[in-house]
């Protein structure tokens, strides 16, 4: 991986009172520096799928990679009925960020995660002091949707498809490589986060973690709630989009997000919206500038 070796992070969790149960982390870096960056993960995934893309900043900079609730090892509560956007992310972050960071930290993300720090950050009193964000998830405004309109979306019948069962985490990993979302992703990539989005039943059987109606709800429910957020971020954000695939489809506000002098925004040439996996030295890159910006 780029000659850099990736350090093995330590497994956090945190007591959220306020939010029903405990957030799941991975902390990479030295303790005796104070923490540096906040990273969220995308949709369906989990802090350890970053590992090695986040494990070689671990010589210079503190860490911690979250779980959101529904994914990996958080306990967090997940109530299908009457969800209401992506508010319990934000509210999760800000939640987490009173616990862990006494003084204003750089906060990353990609796609969801990306969104999640976008919609923290006007909220975070100061806890913020820059975002990073790669191909969130900005969508373009819409009147009253059509009914049935986004259950029959291809992004949420593909989620509520997604096999959720293999005999082991091997047979899940095999299944994967090279294949769908994964065709770009390295095969260390893909064990990590089979490594964390599975957990093992009681007949060694394994199962998703982030379950397929979660995910899926997570698709259903986006609200524009972002968009708002953006333009009352008090921080400087940057956003790096994908060329293909882009789910940060802001062609229409690039003008307006640019006037507030807060905003730098680039299409990474050539990268989907997988870009953190098929770009590592860029998004390492981006964020040790990023904290010592």
């Amino acid at each position: 991986m780029d000659g850099l070796v990736a350090e093995a992070p330590r497994a956090r969790r945190f007591p959220l009172p306020s939010r029903g149960g405990e957030m799941a982390a991975l902390e990479f870096g030295s303790l005796d520096r104070p923490l540096d960056l906040i990273f969220c993960h995308a949709n369906g995934f989990n802090a350890q799928t970053y590992r090695t893309i986040l494990g070689p900043l671990s010589a210079g900079l503190r860490i911690l990679a979250i779980d959101l609730r529904g994914h990996g090892a958080t306990s967090l509560p997940t109530e299908l009925e009457n969800r209401q956007g992506w508010a319990a992310y934000r509210d999760d972050l800000l939640a987490l960020l009173a616990f862990v960071a006494p003084g204003p930290v750089v906060v990353a993300g990609h796609s969801m995660g990306a969104t999640t720090s976008l919609m923290a950050a006007p909220h975070a009193q100061g806890a913020i002091r820059r975002l990073v964000l790669f191909d969130p998830v900005l969508m373009p405004e819409r009147g009253e949707p059509v009914p049935g309109d986004i259950a029959q979306s291809p992004m949420v019948q593909g989620a509520l498809r997604r096999r959720s069962q293999f005999a082991s985490r091997e047979a899940a990993i095999a299944a994967y490589e090279g294949r769908g979302a994964f065709k770009t992703w390295s095969l260390a990539q893909i064990t990590d986060y089979v490594a964390s989005g599975f957990v093992e039943l009681d007949d060694g059987t394994v199962e998703l973690a982030c379950a397929p109606a979660w995910e899926a709800s997570n698709f259903a429910v986006y609200d524009h709630q972002a968009w708002a957020a953006a333009l009352a971020c008090p921080c400087p954000v940057q956003i790096l989009r994908a060329e293909h695939g882009s789910t940060c489809r802001i062609d229409d506000h690039i003008e307006t997000l640019l006037a507030t002098g807060r905003y730098e925004i680039d299409t990474v040439a050539g990268a989907s919206h997988f870009l953190p996996m098929e770009r590592p030295e860029l998004v390492r890159d981006v964020l040790t500038r990023a904290v010592a910006g």
